[in-house]
């Protein structure tokens, strides 16, 4: 997020007529012979402030019955309480009185400049959240009591408060058919493949027979993002009980669509085919919490909606009215149909969505009909666009019903017409984009931006908006050897803008125009971001492997524009978060089982064999994976320089610590594959002064040990660490030496994993409420039985990806 948000922990004021230097006068009150009428009304701030109309009414009940000699109340505010950021602390006073106690109140005294928020501040037992410290603080609070002759106490409570750690223990890694997660948190499943998100939609039979994913959550779950709604209805930042989750859906398991026996090759049968393309894409749908924290989907809420492969969608920026981009359907190159493949995710600050295209390249037919020139060629083989007869699922073999009906046919590459506006030989520019739309509002048209290039995008992830700097957005290109990429605007951030209601408009003003760059990872841990524009540093038409025409082209072919600049080719660059304190950048780096013993580099430095344990099969290259970070020079998102480090390396904690487990993990922390990634949210304990950070794993190396998983971690800064020289080896037993940047090993209190998937699932996709009080969690393409298993362990249902929500059961934040 950014660091305009407010905190719900914030300043009410209350009672502002609050004397909190109280000895003369709660003790000159058991001296005076006053009526109670007259000592509430008359002369005591702090019974009538803090006590108020409770004690008042009292006071009017019992006047005749008066006893001058009454003793003030006994108070007992309870014992001194030290805790951590983000724990729920619960106060424990009493009073008592020979008369009876009519009220009590606490209110809190110190200190003045860190304000909680206590819940029934009437009651014995109010509790508040721990905020967030960054070092041991002093809270105290007041206990005040009247008696039913108006007399009063107070007694007072100190709460020590020391800076957040991760509050549960290591989940075990195992190989269950379930939700792990630590003691004291619930697991609650919302969102499963199929269930109906329109009204008179019938639920689902699980069977393959269902229909309708227009209007069904889809298949294999994928980054989400948590929207506020108010009561009433409305873009409410800052609500942690009703709001809208928006999920992106990757792909699909093909066999668990369909009744077994329906058909997976040749001509596929249009209402299967259908049925596929409608489980792509994304979902939108309303959320609420109930009784006992109870999570519940508002299936026929107005706000719900798919985007799918089919929806209408508008090109914005550069890249609009392209030759590159006209199609059969979009003869001006303007406009296009759906999204696809989507993977990561980002947002605005201005309340709008970004879903990202990332592997999307496979599910198009194409020959190698020789119709294509030299350059056409050249961008196909960059994107992955090899010969296939059908392409993924073989939508393009459907014959439709409607002969004018395209939604299969433009799945077809081929160039069969005479011209690119008589077929859909450029279809495949249509794709990979970043997709931006209003959760909001269910009838507006997605804008595809084209100045945030074409490529696998894995995310597009904000820097931290600062009034009056341009804000910049962070995304990996998910293939091996691809790039780390930033869009700047070149609109600089005016913060009024957050507020605004049409929320599209903002995207005009600042993700249609901008710069492109690209990193480039030095040696000796700084770095260099390198712009893509036509005409500057060899992008033009001179470059002989693919002669650029202009901007559009660039942006079209991103790609090949990086290489011409010299971009650090990265293993398989994935999300990007940011640390909403320090506008650090991370990155993860699944695995790149390419990485050779001759083309290591200081930023992707390890290459070796990583045994399996359950066969003779073992991976080589980097089959961890690692997380790298950086900081913007000046810490200014419009930096064209930068330092890194490697945060840390995946790996299993039984591997060679001098060259493999270079973050010397253990049991309680090792990892494979990591790919989601996420910082908590600021507007609570757990984003705040040193923010937590999720990371999730997609893995195939360790999952004969493990499921997948998602550890929590509290992380240093850049260069916290220092140089490393790490030893490869290769398969033949030849070694090489590779220099490094490395950073502080972590701990048992800055690192240990929160949560273990079931069987065959990518644990992907995570954001809490504002409180973070509640996490929302992916779970995508489990193949045992789950979540029908999660009860029990056992189960005989067919799989589904679902969103699990993840909660606290004391009530405090989650990882706290």
């Amino acid at each position: 997020m950014n660091d305009l948000t407010e905190t719900p922990f914030g300043y009410t004021d209350g009672d502002v007529d609050t004397n909190t230097s109280t000895e003369i006068t709660l003790n000159e009150l058991a001296d005076r012979r006053l009526s109670r009428r007259q000592t509430l009304r008359g002369g005591s701030a702090i019974v009538a402030a803090t006590l108020g109309a409770s004690a008042l009414a009292a006071c009017d009940s019992n006047d005749g019955n008066e006893s001058d000699n009454n003793a003030a109340p006994t108070v007992n505010a309870g014992a001194a309480i030290t805790t951590s950021a983000g724990r729920l602390v619960t106060l424990s006073g009493d009073a008592s009185d020979d008369k009876g106690v009519e009220a009590l109140s606490w209110t809190q005294t110190a200190p003045t400049g860190t304000p909680v928020t206590l819940s029934n501040p009437t009651s014995k037992t109010p509790t508040f959240i721990a905020p967030a410290v960054a070092a041991a603080t002093t809270f105290t609070f007041q206990l005040a009591a009247a008696d039913a002759q108006g007399r009063t106490s107070t007694g007072v409570a100190t709460v020590t408060v020391n800076p957040a750690t991760l509050g549960f223990t290591a989940v075990p890694k195992n190989l269950l058919d379930v939700v792990s997660v630590p003691a004291g948190y619930t697991v609650q499943v919302i969102n499963r493949v199929g269930d109906p998100i329109a009204a008179n939609v019938p639920a689902y039979k699980n069977d393959g027979t269902d229909t309708n994913f227009a209007q069904r959550i889809g298949d294999q779950h994928d980054a989400l993002q948590w929207f506020g709604l108010s009561s009433t209805g409305t873009r409410d930042a800052n609500s942690s009980t009703r709001g809208l989750i928006v999920q992106n859906h990757e792909n699909i398991v093909q066999e668990n669509l369909h009744p077994a026996g329906t058909s997976f090759g040749g001509v596929r049968p249009e209402a299967d085919a259908l049925k596929e393309i409608e489980a792509h894409g994304v979902s939108i749908t309303e959320v609420t919490e109930g009784a006992n924290r109870t999570w519940t989907t508002v299936q026929g809420s107005s706000f719900n909606r798919r985007l799918t492969p089919n929806t209408p969608m508008v090109f914005n920026g550069p890249a609009r009215g392209s030759d590159l981009l006209k199609t059969a359907y979009s003869p001006l190159g303007t406009s296009g149909r759906g999204t696809i493949n989507n993977c990561a995710n980002g947002v605005t600050p201005w309340g709008s969505a970004l879903t990202c295209e990332e592997n999307w390249a496979g599910y198009f037919r194409r020959f190698a009909d020789g119709t294509r020139t030299a350059k056409e060629l050249a961008s196909l083989s960059r994107y992955g666009i090899s010969d296939r007869a059908n392409g993924n699922y073989g939508w393009s073999t459907v014959v439709p019903s409607d002969p004018a009906d395209t939604r299969f046919r433009r799945w077809d590459a081929r160039a069969t017409g005479s011209s690119a506006t008589t077929d859909f030989r450029n279809e495949p520019n249509q794709f990979g984009w970043v997709v931006e739309f209003d959760p909001y509002t269910p009838n507006s048209v997605p804008r595809k931006r084209t100045t945030l290039g074409r490529l696998g995008h894995e995310g597009a992830w904000p820097g931290r908006f600062q009034a009056g700097k341009k804000p910049a957005w962070y995304t990996g290109d998910d293939s091996g050897g691809e790039h780390l990429y930033k869009f700047v605007s070149a609109t600089a951030w005016v913060e009024a803008d957050a507020n605004a209601t049409d929320r599209l408009a903002m995207g005009d003003k600042y993700l249609d125009t901008g710069t492109l760059y690209v990193a480039k990872f030095n040696a000796d841990g700084t770095g260099a971001w390198l712009p893509l524009v036509y005409g500057q540093n060899g992008i033009d038409s001179t470059y002989a492997a693919y002669p650029f025409a202009d901007q559009a082209d660039v942006l079209i072919n991103a790609r090949l524009a990086a290489t011409v600049v010299g971009a650090t080719p990265m293993d398989r660059p994935e999300w990007t978060a940011v640390n909403p304190q320090t506008g650090e950048v991370y990155l993860t780096l699944t695995n790149n089982g390419g990485r050779a013993l001759a083309n290591t580099d200081a930023a992707n430095p390890r290459s070796y064999t990583d045994p399996r344990v359950d066969s003779a099969r073992s991976s080589s290259g980097n089959a961890n994976g690692h997380v790298i970070r950086l900081r913007e020079d000046g810490d200014t998102t419009e930096a064209t320089t930068f330092k890194w480090d490697i945060y840390l390396f995946g790996a299993g904690s039984d591997l060679d610590p001098a060259n493999i487990n270079v973050s010397g993990l253990t049991a309680d922390q090792d990892f494979s594959s990591p790919d989601g990634l996420w910082f908590a949210r600021n507007t609570n304990p757990s984003g705040q002064v040193k923010p937590l950070l999720w990371l999730q794993t997609d893995d195939g190396a360790y999952t004969d040990v493990t499921n997948c998983m998602m550890l929590a971690a509290i992380p240093g800064t850049v260069g916290d660490g220092g140089a490393r020289t790490i030893t490869n080896t290769a398969a033949n037993g030849a070694t090489a030496a590779q220099a490094t940047r490395v950073g502080a090993a972590p701990t048992a209190a800055t690192l240990k994993r929160f949560l273990v998937g079931p069987v065959g699932c990518e644990i992907t996709g995570v954001d809490s409420t504002p409180d973070g009080r509640t996490l929302f969690v992916g779970i995508q393409h489990p193949d045992g039985h789950w979540p029908d298993s999660q009860a029990t362990g056992t189960a005989t249902a067919r799989p589904r990806s679902a969103t699990v929500v993840i909660t606290k059961n004391d009530g405090g934040v989650v990882g706290l």
